[in-house]
């Protein structure tokens, strides 16, 4: 995709705006008491939604890119990552703001009792430590163990949905899409993988040649010498005349 540096800071805002749209919307809702009859579950679980989706949406680049040929969207994936981060602070802020109320004491006797809050502090954590370590000056640094540690945003996609789940009682249904979504998202880069690791390893084997076509080689090398050797003989011999 050829453009210009106006172009693609074009397409950086609109996303950028695109990507802060929920946020507007449920900030809107919340202002004009649209919220409905419990406007803290609603927010909590609305920035929580969001942050998954955009999870969802980070991984599916690497896809979008294998499938496609295109690579220009892999351009966008750090702000998008970014984003990512953004909601779950925004569901982690609602939580204990407005929750709990600011009360450590009370975030102490619900953690014990709710093991999807474990499992969320784990999945923010992760968002922690890639959205810190996201920056160039950072890529720089860590060199190849850059793209090792941000591969914990596998671990981070399989932990969110773990606290979906442990977090809904009732009705499976969305996680059970989110999971689906995200299984097949992996899926494809596993199956990238395998073809890739396959390709390598016949490579390698194309390379290496086997003992017994050495012994071959080495015969056949041998025999061509003993016939050339008369040659050689006669070669000598009509020299010296």
């Amino acid at each position: 995709m050829l453009l210009g540096k106006k172009g693609w800071v074009g397409i950086k805002v609109i996303i950028f705006s695109l990507s802060l749209l929920p946020f507007g919307l449920l900030i809107n809702d919340g202002i004009n008491d649209q919220l409905g009859a419990n406007p803290i579950e609603t927010l909590h679980f609305g920035f929580g939604d969001w942050a998954l989706r955009f999870l969802c949406v980070v991984l599916a680049l690497t896809p979008i890119k294998i499938i496609t040929g295109q690579s220009w969207p892999m351009r966008f994936r750090r702000m998008i990552g970014l984003f990512v981060f953004f909601y779950a602070s925004l569901h982690l802020l609602i939580f204990i703001a407005l929750d709990l109320s600011l009360s450590w004491e009370a975030f102490k006797d619900e953690v014990p009792k709710s093991p999807y809050i474990l499992m969320g502090l784990l999945t923010y954590a992760l968002l922690i430590l890639l959205a810190v370590t996201s920056t160039k000056n950072m890529q720089k640094r860590l060199g190849r163990n850059w793209i090792k540690l941000h591969r914990l945003i596998y671990v981070a996609g399989l932990t969110a949905l773990i606290h979906y789940f442990w977090l809904v009682k009732a009705d499976y249904t969305e996680p059970l899409i989110y999971a689906v979504v995200i299984s097949i998202l992996l899926a494809i880069r596993i199956i990238v993988h395998c073809r890739k690791t396959r390709k390598l390893s016949l490579r390698d084997r194309s390379r290496v040649v086997p003992r017994s076509d050495r012994a071959g080689v080495s015969a056949k090398h041998g025999v061509v010498e003993m016939q050339a050797l008369p040659n050689r003989v006669d070669d000598c011999g009509r020299r010296k005349h």
